[in-house]
């Protein structure tokens, strides 16, 4: 690995610390405050049809942070070490997915603010899905 590499790829490789952060956080707060959470979302979603799913959804949901996060963080190693951005395509694009996911919830639930609040996070993953696509002719 050469300075020059790491010095291409730095945007990437902070957007995907970023996200390692903000999803392993955001998991880890549901799953240390698991209760708290339940409360909050049954109450959030007492008037909707999701009303009854909130423990699945919680479950769910922060499973799919903590492998985001986790694999934007191996993502970084990964590069680190073959050079390869592959692993941090993933994990945006399961962060998007994940994204979606509270988006769905939020706007079920009328919580218009809440919703608009993900959207930066979405085109964030968006732009580093876009930066790191293996698939994409060059």
């Amino acid at each position: 690995m050469h300075i020059e590499d790491i010095a291409k790829n730095l945007p990437v490789l902070i957007a995907a610390l970023l996200v390692a952060i903000l999803f392993i956080q955001s998991g880890l707060d549901k799953v240390f405050d698991w209760g708290g959470n339940v409360g909050w979302l049954k109450g959030h979603f007492e008037k909707t049809f999701l009303a009854g799913m909130v423990p699945l959804m919680l479950a769910k949901i922060t499973i799919m942070e903590l492998a985001t996060g986790i694999l934007s963080l191996a993502g970084i190693i990964y590069f680190l070490v073959t050079d390869s951005l592959v692993l941090i395509f993933w994990a945006a694009a399961l962060g998007a997915l994940s994204i979606t996911a509270l988006f769905f919830g939020q706007r079920v639930a009328k919580d218009y603010p809440g919703a608009a609040v993900l959207v930066p996070y979405f085109i964030l993953l968006m732009i580093l899905m876009f930066l790191t696509n293996p698939y994409l002719k060059a």
